[in-house]
């Protein structure tokens, strides 16, 4: 009887977990009321201030946006609030910002915002907006991953489905569980998340440039990077095979892929070391030397027609893939991931780092971030600005 009471309460003990993963999962793909108000307001600014619409960069400076002796970024996001912040943070760190040029990448329906973000809020760097309906070639034809993460059902279902449906808990653990919950977050589909593996057609006169996600902050003047030799690689990346934290930085190739699948255990080592996208530096002209973005369609269309049997999570397994014998590894001080999966994170080891990544579903932005490491990047949203007093986006 005892026995009988106490597996009842284990049984539900565990059954809470899962809901408590379950609404922390639907919590972090949620916008928060306070960034969508933001994103509203600023669009329709654009429509009623010149001063939103004017021309970023200025006339004069549109020639610097190709020049090569500048230190490019590149910043692909819907969310205009992590994108001031990512870009104050570069700017603020930087011992050179008038040296800076920022692309900012986003999508149709959050251009107006985030153009009128920047236009009304200028800082000393060279910032240029665009949408993705503003590039030609972007095209369904000339990109396949458009139409197969639009119209595949299989893709669909999984990441906008029943979460539930497959899932058998009494045979998981909560943790892995948790995993396959990250894996189904719907950003992964989202073209914003793809488009980094276009950037030598979007800037086809740049040489090098940086990639940020749009949960990082930057921590120290990231000017070096460019003086990285890549040693003919293409990509400069942080490896995530080589730490002592299990649940970010032990990954290998086994973590990302299913070796039961006779082509990946065919072409893939399954004890090959992981990299991190997030903060890449990029050599453009090697890039455009090999066939990259061909590589990553071709296993991309072949995971869809396995109905998503050969990977789970997102763009970084295709990417593994492509790059493979292009990454050149960079010292694990510029890139600390790991800020929105747990709450033990080393404040000090953060401290030290150029770039910390808030990957994970515990965005510093959402309700769910953790405490002690939200005013890390608080301290770079400006709560005097009208827009975020407006928008009661209140500082933690």
């Amino acid at each position: 009887m005892l026995r009988g009471t106490m597996e009842k309460f284990e049984r539900e003990i565990k059954e809470s977990k899962f809901s408590e993963l379950l609404n922390k999962h639907f919590a972090a793909s949620a916008i928060p009321k306070g960034i969508h108000c933001l994103s509203l307001r600023l669009t329709d600014e654009y429509s009623s201030n010149a001063h939103a619409r004017k021309q970023l960069p200025s006339p004069e400076l549109l020639p610097l946006l190709s020049d090569n002796s500048y230190h490019h970024f590149v910043l692909s996001t819907d969310n205009i609030l992590a994108a001031s912040v990512v870009v104050t943070s570069t700017v603020q760190s930087s011992l050179i910002p008038e040296k800076i040029v920022f692309h900012i990448i986003t999508d149709k329906k959050t251009y107006a915002g985030m153009h009128s973000w920047f236009a009304l809020n200028p800082i000393p760097a060279i910032i240029e907006v665009k949408g993705l309906h503003q590039f030609d070639w972007l095209t369904r034809e000339n990109v396949p991953v458009l139409e197969a993460v639009e119209n595949h059902k299989g893709i669909r279902d999984y990441y906008h489905g029943n979460h539930i449906v497959g899932s058998n808990l009494s045979e998981t653990t909560p943790h892995k569980f948790a995993s396959k919950l990250q894996a189904r977050s719907p950003r992964y589909i989202s073209l914003l998340n793809h488009i980094r593996i276009y950037l030598p057609e979007m800037f086809p006169n740049l040489n090098k440039a940086v990639f940020l996600d749009d949960d990082i902050v930057v921590q120290r003047d990231l000017s070096p990077l460019w003086d990285i030799d890549l040693k003919g690689k293409v990509n400069g990346a942080v490896e995530t095979c080589k730490g002592e934290d299990t649940w970010v930085m032990s990954k290998r190739f086994r973590n990302y892929f299913n070796f039961s699948h006779p082509l990946i255990a065919k072409n893939l080592d399954p004890n090959e070391c992981a990299w991190a996208y997030g903060m890449n530096i990029f050599d453009l002209r090697a890039w455009r030397k090999k066939n990259i973005r061909d590589i990553y369609h071709f296993w991309l269309k072949e995971n869809l027609k396995s109905n998503l049997t050969m990977w789970k999570l997102g763009t970084l397994p295709p990417a593994l893939i492509a790059f493979k014998g292009y990454v050149h590894p960079i010292d694990p001080s510029w890139h600390m991931l790991g800020l929105g999966y747990q709450d033990k994170t080393d404040i000090e080891a953060v401290k030290k780092a150029a770039v910390i990544h808030y990957n994970g579903d515990s965005k510093p932005w959402s309700d769910i971030g953790f405490e002690h490491l939200r005013p890390v990047w608080t301290k770079y949203v400006d709560y005097s600005n009208d827009f975020i007093r407006n928008c009661h986006i209140m500082e933690s």
